[in-house]
This record gives C-alpha cells, structure tokens and sequence, in this order.
C-alpha cells in the first residue's frame, strides 16, 4: 500500500515538474522535411531518417555514431561508438536490425532511402566520437542509398563540436558549449546538400536574424517529458516569410550538455541555421532533451536505450514524440 501511494505522489510531481507556460507549438504550410544533429543529436537524426524516411527525406550527421550502433548497451555506446580507436562499429548488425524492422513495419520501407540524401561531418581534431566511427555512416547509408547522394567532409582540423563561421571557441576544441568557430558555414554547407532542388543564398559571417526564435511547449506531445528525458520546453525559429508562405523544415538536434538545461538557447540561436532559414524560408524546430540523474545525466537524446528498447524505431517515445512535433508544425 505505501508503494503504492509512492508511485502516486511522484506520478504527480512528475507532471509537476513538467508544467510549463511556454506558447502552443504552430501550425505552417511545410514542404520539405529534413533533420540534423551533432554527436547524440547526429545520432538521433540517422534514427528519426530511417524510421520516418517517408516523412523525411534527409539527415546531417555531425560527429554522430550510426544507426543502431550502441545496440541497446550503455557499455557499446561509451566505447566501440565514441573513443576506441580499435574497434569499429558493426554496421552489419545495424543493416540487419534495420532490415528486420521495416519488415516488421517498425521503419519505413527502406527503399524510400534510394534516392535521399545524407550528409556526414567528423572534425579531425575529434577525440570524442572519433572518425572511424562517424565514417562507418557512410557504410550504413551506402547500402541503401546512391553514394553520389551521401557529402562528407573529414578535412576540417575540428574537434566536437556544431561548426560555424561567426560563433564559438577554437576550432580543435572539444569544450564549453560544443560549438566551434572554424570559419565554415556548416549550418548552409549542410542544408544545401539536403536540398539539391534549390539554391540556397548563403547568409553573410555573423548577420543578424530577422524572424522569431520562441520557446513552445513540448509537454503535450509526451505524457510527463522528463521520465523519457525530455524537456517541457523546446524552441523553434520561424521566419517572417514562413508565416504566411510555404517553407521547409528542418529539425536541429543538440549534443550532449547542449539542451536548455544547461545552455538555455544558445544551442538554438548561435549554430547559424536562423541566419539560413531567414534567407531561404525554413522553419528551424529545435527539440530539448534533458538530464536525468540515473539514466542520462548530460542531457543526451537517446541512442543507447535508457528510455525504452524502441528507441531506434516509430515506437521510441522518444521518436514518436519528436514526429508528433513534426505533424503539428505540418497541420496534421
């Protein structure tokens, strides 16, 4: 009995914590969709692409792991998928799972990644998640997709981090808020890529935004967001122009110690995705993940498994609450 009243009273401080008073998430007339991510973020965008790749139809993976390469374990996660430089990802095992999950109807059919587009950035002065294991994304999306589809740039002396050219520490750091200044527009290299239909203008160094970066409330599209790590609050970056005409949307997914919780919107207003969107009419949705002392202490999306054994398919809570913003920002 005294269990039981337990579980009540933290179900209801769970919802507690939860409450926040931030705007209702929008409705815009959407075109595109493509999502991005750096580290876990990068990560969470090659799971989010292959689970909905009807809906999506290109990812950016920066310093990220490949699909389904923790396979469940912490331990795989912290080690064959981030800093050993002798053991290598098994993407066989990760085209395997993959396989068995769009039979299973847990993924979209794999064949709607023939002719999409991915793009894969690993910083050469990386020693976080190092290159051999963001390379093997290549081999990963290779096996279903054209290669000609597939940009990668392994060249730039960069350590792990989201790369701008007007924002951030040194480019070799490793550090601080994880985003570098190496005098390269990741943000514009990486949706021009996505988006081989257009032709992208390319923001000057450092300008200023125009458009409207808002906090919107993420708990209503997960029952109590902070026992699957998510935050109550995400934000999102909408445009003038979106307001009233069709846009694309990306989705921007943070890093590790990268949320909110720990950097507030600095993540969300200094990566140079608003500065492109503002020129070339995207809508920029930034979802936070938060910390949680037992199962994720730095705030990571989830790659490994703490928050359920779907994580890497439709049925991930993660994952189907992240889609559900993607509907809404869509109408449906």
């Amino acid at each position: 009995m005294f269990f039981k009243h337990f579980l009540t009273i933290a179900y209801f401080i769970a919802i507690f914590i939860d409450w926040t008073n931030a705007a209702r998430l929008g409705s815009y007339r959407v075109g595109k969709v493509t999502v991005s991510g750096i580290s876990a973020g990068g990560a969470m965008a090659n799971q989010l692409h292959v689970a909905h790749s009807t809906t999506i139809s290109g990812s950016g993976i920066i310093a990220g792991p490949p699909y389904y390469c923790a396979g469940g374990s912490l331990i795989g996660a912290t080690t064959y998928c981030m800093t050993n430089m002798f053991l290598s990802p098994n993407v066989a095992t990760a085209i395997s799972k993959a396989n068995s999950y769009a039979s299973s109807g847990l993924i979209d059919n794999l064949s709607n990644l023939r002719d999409q587009r991915v793009y894969i950035f690993s910083g050469s002065s990386d020693y976080v998640v190092r290159s051999n294991v963001v390379k093997k994304n290549e081999d990963f999306f290779s096996n279903y997709m054209n290669s000609n589809n597939i940009k990668t740039n392994y060249g730039l002396a960069a350590g792990h981090a989201m790369i701008t050219d007007f924002y951030g520490s040194a480019c070799s750091a490793s550090s601080g808020n994880y985003i570098n200044n190496c005098n390269y527009n990741q943000a514009y290299d990486l949706l021009q890529h996505l988006h081989p239909e257009r032709t992208l203008q390319k923001p000057q160094s450092g300008a200023s935004t125009t458009g409207t970066l808002m906090e919107f409330d993420q708990s209503e599209f997960a029952l109590s967001p902070s026992t699957i790590s998510l935050d109550s609050t995400g934000y999102v970056y909408i445009p003038k122009n979106c307001e009233t005409q069709e846009c694309d949307l990306h989705i921007a997914l943070h890093g590790c110690l990268q949320g909110k919780y720990k950097v507030g919107n600095v993540f969300a207003a200094n990566t140079g995705y608003n500065q492109v969107a503002d020129l070339n009419n995207f809508i920029i949705l930034y979802p936070q993940a938060v910390s949680n002392f037992f199962s994720n202490p730095n705030g990571c999306f989830d790659w490994w498994g703490y928050s359920d054994a779907n994580y890497s398919n439709k049925e991930g809570k993660q994952i189907k609450a992240i889609k559900a913003m993607i509907d809404r920002v869509k109408g449906f």
